[in-house]
């Protein structure tokens, strides 16, 4: 065979090619980056770290429009953070929180958009019209509330009542176990109540 008919008339030389070559390194180099994880646009938290629950663990929704938002439930994992996580992104779970606090130094995930509908609450009135955040630890593992889970909790708090105008108050930032109709007891008798509603209204 005549390799040459193959070929086109002129071939580019060495000098060209590394021209080229470098030139896509420079524009590939130069294209936005997105890490991952990376936080959608108007992140609602922008000190938190995005990390998506699985979109069959919510309901997406268009609040306040679509429903009021006029509580924040405190809850506690019964698990570790990453576990919280995991259980969160697993489709068959059917649960997840907005937020996830960690207990070693208060670093927060956010994991369902605000406008949308988390199933925390085990109860479908408190969910369309809550935020949950989930606190990692054991209601009866009091060392799991730390100085710093308390302290940037708290200023989430504060943000997510300021944004909706909800009293930083215990009648509109209640505990898991006060929803109607729950069976659960978090976030238990070692959560200092005092104290994070002070730290929320100093915020």
């Amino acid at each position: 065979m005549d390799r040459a008919k193959y070929l086109p008339a002129t071939l580019p030389s060495r000098r060209r090619l590394l021209q080229s070559a470098a030139l896509a390194t420079l524009s590939t180099a130069l294209l936005p980056t997105v890490r991952a994880g990376a936080a959608p646009r108007g992140l609602d938290y922008p000190q938190s770290e995005w990390s998506p629950a699985s979109t069959s663990n919510y309901t997406v929704a268009d609040r306040p429009t679509s429903h009021p938002v006029d509580f924040v439930v405190i809850h506690v994992t019964q698990a570790t953070y990453a576990d919280t996580l995991a259980i969160f992104q697993n489709p068959k779970k059917q649960v997840s929180a907005h937020y996830v606090v960690r207990s070693a130094d208060g670093h927060i995930a956010q994991m369902v958009r605000e406008r949308d509908i988390g199933w925390h609450a085990g109860n479908w009135d408190y969910n369309t019209r809550s935020i949950g955040i989930e606190h990692e630890g054991w209601v009866d593992k009091p060392q799991y509330f730390t100085n710093a889970l308390y302290e940037e909790s708290a200023k989430l708090t504060a943000a997510i009542c300021t944004k909706y105008a909800i009293p930083k108050d215990r009648s509109h930032i209640i505990a898991h176990y006060e929803v109607p109709g729950s069976d659960h007891t978090d976030p238990g008798p070692n959560w200092d109540w005092t104290r994070y509603i002070r730290l929320v209204n100093f915020a």
